[in-house]
């Protein structure tokens, strides 16, 4: 289907461009949103009547979105969430998560302003794109940890799980004597010297 751009659209063009795209991405998207008008004679005649208000409105929110950006400016969201001793949540974080967080620290904005291509899963700190406005968009970091002294950590920088597995590892080398005899256990190291020394006894 040609549709004709009322507003940029990523990957696709500007305001006023003629760009074919999928039947369902036009109909499920772009028209009912307003990003674009199918391209027929009578939408022409519309779109081109009416163009200098179109760029107007479009200049005037991409101005507030440039002054939204502003608070945006180093913006970090932390979610506590239970998680496995491997860091996989017990569920995801969804976009709506995201909404609801962003909007407790002073953020209003859309869901379909978030751009997460696929729920987090895991611990850790994630860069996501938040688009304000089609030419204006910010990135805020996620931090998601299971408690508030984990997510402190990894605010400082702190790999989380490449330090437990660290911990872990240095905690099997402490515990491992390497006089040990295989398989044997320190209770019976410690009676070996005794049987040998009743077994060098002569008889009376």
């Amino acid at each position: 289907m040609d549709v004709i751009l009322l507003e940029r659209v990523e990957k696709l063009g500007a305001i006023g461009d003629v760009v074919t795209v999928k039947d369902g991405f036009a109909r499920n998207f772009l028209l009912p949103n307003k990003k674009a008008l199918r391209a027929n004679d009578a939408n022409r005649k519309v779109f081109d009547a009416n163009r200098s208000r179109i760029e107007a409105d479009n200049a005037s929110r991409r101005g507030d979105a440039e002054k939204e950006a502003k608070n945006f400016d180093g913006a970090t969201v932390t979610l506590i969430r239970q998680a496995s001793n491997t860091g996989q949540l017990y569920g995801s974080v969804a976009v709506r998560d995201l909404v609801e967080a962003l909007e407790a620290d002073g953020h209003k904005v859309a869901k379909s302003a978030i751009v997460l291509n696929k729920p987090i899963k895991a611990i850790g700190v994630y860069d996501v794109n938040v688009a304000l406005h089609p030419e204006v968009s910010v990135t805020v970091k996620v931090n998601v940890a299971r408690s508030p002294e984990e997510a402190e950590m990894q605010s400082q920088g702190v790999d989380v799980m490449s330090a437990m597995f660290e911990k872990d590892e240095a905690g099997f080398v402490e515990d491992f004597d390497p006089n040990a005899e295989p398989g044997a256990t320190a209770d019976v190291r410690e009676e070996a010297p005794a049987a040998e020394a009743t077994e060098e006894t002569p008889e009376a």
